[in-house]
């Protein structure tokens, strides 16, 4: 028996967030979202027993023997064709699960037989899967997805399938690493950006993109700030959105709270370079990476991804 439902997981940097996925009917199951807070640097043990607890909640919505699956958004590094953790002291987070087999261990701890399908995609890859499957790029057809947040996430996606090695998407099918002023670009379009340049600034030290937002309207140290981020990142962004030939940019992450300060500077900046596309700030929001990860369990598109893991 075809089964027709999926989980998504969303692994984020304290927390896990799960909902259920009708892969027929491309629609999440009303109140089957459940999340849990994680500590990143706590014992193995204790971060698989928080992932279980988000799981435990979300799975009595639908019967074992209708569950296709569980699709994890993993941050890397991640060996996304095995299920192996691949984080280290380097990253800072979740480095105690390094080597573990995640699915299999996860597998034992929630007591489900092998028919239950367990597989893992990059988390922003999954973001911008879940936004072409369901969301503001789903008529697009060909799509460029970022997050803005903690880091600064990205993928290149056509016909609903990530493009990761092709001339006109830079390495690895992401942006994050690539050379930007005296950095790279994660340096530049990530909270740490905002606080590191407002501390330079004014001797003060805030605690994030929101606090600097607020002060925006009487502050033009902070007005300034989201003035040059806007515009850095769409002279960044415009080059890249050419040669894939986007149709559209969708912009995801917590900073979207904030597009109002920066995002004026952003389209002015790509209109700059001739990049007229539709640009849109996502609805999903969170639960865009949960969608496109649930989506792994559709057989079609895991035939598709599948020759990518290896390389995300």
């Amino acid at each position: 028996m075809k089964k027709k439902y999926a989980i998504g997981a969303d692994i984020g940097g304290s927390h896990i967030s799960t909902v259920i996925m009708d892969l027929e009917e491309k629609k999440i199951l009303t109140n089957s979202f459940a999340t849990c807070k994680v500590d990143n640097k706590a014992q193995a043990e204790d971060i698989l027993e928080c992932w279980k607890t988000a799981l435990v909640r979300t799975l009595p919505d639908v019967g074992e023997d209708q569950i296709a699956g569980i699709g994890f958004a993993m941050p890397g590094p991640f060996d996304y064709e095995n299920g192996i953790a691949m984080f280290t002291h380097e990253v800072a987070k979740y480095e105690n699960l390094h080597g573990l087999f995640v699915g299999e261990r996860l597998r034992t701890l929630l007591g489900l037989n092998e028919s239950v399908l367990f597989r893992f995609m990059n988390d922003a890859t999954s973001f911008a899967v879940g936004e072409s499957w369901i969301g503001k790029s789903a008529n697009c057809k060909r799509s460029v997805a970022i997050t803005l947040g903690t880091g600064f996430g990205s993928a290149f996606i056509e016909y609903g399938i990530p493009v990761l090695e092709r001339a006109d998407v830079p390495k690895m099918g992401c942006l994050w690493h690539l050379p930007f002023k005296d950095g790279i670009a994660d340096d530049y379009f990530s909270t740490r950006w905002f606080i590191k340049s407002y501390q330079e600034k004014t001797g003060k030290v805030m605690p994030g993109v929101r606090e600097i937002a607020s002060l925006a309207s009487s502050d033009i140290v902070s007005a300034k700030l989201f003035e040059e981020f806007g515009t850095s990142l769409g002279e960044f962004l415009g080059p890249w959105l050419q040669l894939f030939n986007a149709d559209c940019l969708v912009i995801g992450g917590n900073m979207t709270g904030a597009f109002d300060l920066f995002g004026p500077f952003l389209e002015k900046a790509l209109k700059r370079q001739y990049v007229n596309i539709s640009l849109h700030l996502s609805e999903l929001k969170e639960t865009a990476a949960m969608v496109g990860s649930a989506r792994l369990m559709e057989e079609d598109f895991w035939k598709s991804i599948k020759p990518l893991l290896s390389k995300m």
